[in-house]
């Protein structure tokens, strides 16, 4: 089992930052990938950011130039720094990470329970 603990989540002013992390622990052999997705009141979840072993990234482009996931291999853990905060920016994060047991066995995608990133004046 693998369990994710986020944090960072806030209330913050248009224009400001906030920087989240999510850390995986458990019985891991290597994780693929880490990112976040984020889910406003009455819309669906949506992917923000994600990073691969590697150091390959994404973006969806409501945030590109705005926010920067980076990860720390070794401690398992994910970073999203949020700078240029919009009000449009609010929802409930939400942080996964895909992730195998050992070398042969299949992937599988863990959430984390979500934190709540509120931009209002």
């Amino acid at each position: 089992q693998v369990q994710l603990v986020e944090s960072g989540g806030g209330l913050v002013q248009p224009g400001g930052s906030l920087r989240l992390s999510c850390t995986a622990s458990g019985t891991i052999f290597s994780i693929y990938a880490m990112g976040w997705y984020r889910q406003a009141p009455g819309k669906q979840r949506a992917s923000v950011a994600a990073i691969t072993l590697c150091g390959k990234t994404n973006y969806t482009d409501l945030v590109k130039g705005r926010f920067t996931i980076s990860r720390d291999n070794p401690k398992n853990t994910a970073y999203l720094d949020m700078n240029s905060l919009k009000v449009e920016d609010t929802a409930v994060y939400y942080c996964y990470v895909d992730w195998i047991s050992s070398p042969i066995s299949q992937g599988v995608i863990t959430w984390g329970q979500g934190t709540q990133v509120t931009v209002s004046s």
